[in-house]
């Protein structure tokens, strides 16, 4: 019956945004539900693990820029 076969159903991670099966640990970050699972960095080589905090920086720089501000950081400013 291979006529009802879907295509996998992928989710947004919440740390890094990038596309992941639900229900499965990010294999970019390493983050399940918000928590660290597993340390990504600690297999990596020195020149990688450089790489890839720059990388998780920069998404979180991002992400901060990407929010609307709320009614309490509007009054700070």
């Amino acid at each position: 019956m291979h006529l009802f076969i879907t295509k996998a159903a992928l989710t947004l991670c919440q740390k890094c945004k990038k596309p992941v099966l639900p229900y499965t640990v990010c294999k970019n970050c390493g983050f399940y539900k918000g928590r660290q699972v597993i340390d990504v960095l600690k297999k990596l080589t020195k020149k990688e693990k450089k790489a890839k905090e720059k990388e998780i920086k920069k998404a979180e720089k991002e992400e901060k820029a990407e929010k609307p501000l709320t009614m309490e950081e509007l009054s700070k400013k």
